[in-house]
């Protein structure tokens, strides 16, 4: 889990969005403390309690004190519209910006987006066959 070049504590704080955005961790259940946190990846509880801090900051978790963290009403649409809008910023903007470069309109760009589509959705359920799970 540990990724080169990135804050443990941003990594903390993102597996437990990627959690919360999957469903293992719902809305209003307890979420996993700084302790656990701590001992599970082998870090120091004050980088754990900085991940986690940074998701109350952003309305992701709430203390109940005496209790523990939970997961927020909310949070997964909070989560969602965040990633949202950084996919957007990261790929969606630089694709426009090559488009009119090479002269594509928005037909274009749907038309090719639906042939990459079928392309990688064929080439998972081959996969997906070869090794004798459903697609």
């Amino acid at each position: 889990m540990i990724e080169e070049g990135k804050a443990l504590f941003i990594q903390i704080a993102e597996q437990i969005e990627d959690q919360i955005l999957d469903g293992s961790l719902e809305e209003e259940s307890k979420a996993p403390s700084t302790n656990e946190l701590a001992a599970f990846y082998r870090i120091n509880p004050a980088t754990a309690a900085k991940g986690v801090a940074m998701l109350t900051d952003k309305g992701v978790l709430y203390k109940q004190r005496g209790i523990g963290m939970f997961v927020a009403t909310g949070a997964r649409q909070t989560l969602l519209t965040e990633r949202r809008s950084a996919f957007a910023d990261r790929y969606i903007d630089p694709l426009l910006t090559e488009a009119r470069t090479l002269g594509l309109g928005t037909d274009d760009l749907t038309a090719l987006l639906r042939e990459r589509a079928t392309a990688a959705a064929s080439i998972t359920a081959s996969s997906a066959e070869s090794e004798g799970k459903p697609a």
